[in-house]
């Protein structure tokens, strides 16, 4: 609670600032300015009950036409498809019309993943100038129990291969997920030379459906895949891939090792 006020504090006092610090949160003089807002740190979704109550007080509403926000969740995403009112009416999660208290009601979903949230507010004022005006960071958990990710079906086209110039491999793996594919924080492998080391680079794999860059055919059909390059500056021998995700519970899949040969 104290580092919150301190953050809200900080953006008042930046807010009447001439300075431009950054293009998050527009600072520049307004006639309104943000007092305080949602001070919450976690939500966890229970049934019947997974209203998150979104709240932002300005001193004043004067030049203020409209109040509204987008919620992002732990993967990047947006959760609203249309930007959500707070409204300051005395109605629907507002409880005093009138105190420049702008509120909504947002419903969460346990099929949301878990992770970290974040709201970014805006204000439109009457004369049609949007700004946005802060920004609030939670925690959220599905209520659901996490379940570990399970990789399968690992494919490296060539695994056996001479090497006279720069060569393109192919690898790909099969992602599963009880709690959907969106727990999913991450897939990759981890090269081990034939020597038996290894500098521990995660090397990432995708589901974005980009193949001339990453060599994936299908966005978000649970195969993630990459292209990496092969070159005479390789070591001869055989490498070990080590291929692993990891979902945003911090929990980690199974591990699947698979032998590359360069000649």
């Amino acid at each position: 609670m104290r580092k919150f006020f301190i953050a809200i504090l900080l953006f008042v006092f930046l807010s009447g600032c001439e300075k431009t610090f950054d293009d998050v949160v527009d600072v520049n003089r307004t006639s309104y300015q943000v007092t305080s807002l949602n001070s919450f740190t976690s939500f966890r979704y229970v049934a019947g009950d997974s209203l998150l109550t979104i709240f932002i007080y300005l001193n004043s509403s004067k030049d203020v036409g409209q109040v509204f926000c987008n919620v992002i969740a732990s993967d990047d995403s947006k959760l609203n498809n249309d930007p959500v009112l707070l409204l300051d009416n005395g109605k629907n999660g507002d409880a005093t019309a009138g105190d420049n208290k702008f509120t909504a009601l947002f419903p969460m979903s346990r099929y949301y993943p878990v992770g970290t949230y974040t709201i970014n507010y805006f204000v439109t004022d009457n004369g049609g100038t949007t700004k946005q005006v802060a920004l609030h960071q939670f925690t959220y958990d599905n209520g659901q129990a996490n379940v570990a990710p399970v990789i399968s079906n690992v494919f490296i086209e060539p695994d056996t291969l001479v090497v006279t110039d720069t060569t393109v491999i192919l690898t790909s793996v099969q992602v599963a997920d009880e709690n959907g594919l969106n727990d999913v924080e991450g897939v990759y492998f981890i090269v081990y030379k034939p020597d038996g080391t290894t500098n521990n680079t995660q090397i990432f794999m995708f589901d974005d459906g980009n193949f001339d860059e990453h060599g994936d055919e299908t966005a978000k059909d649970g195969i993630f895949s990459r292209f990496i390059k092969i070159d005479q500056s390789n070591a001869k021998g055989t490498y070990r891939f080590e291929f692993k995700a990891k979902d945003r519970g911090g929990l980690f899949s199974n591990t699947i090792n698979y032998s590359v040969l360069i000649q």
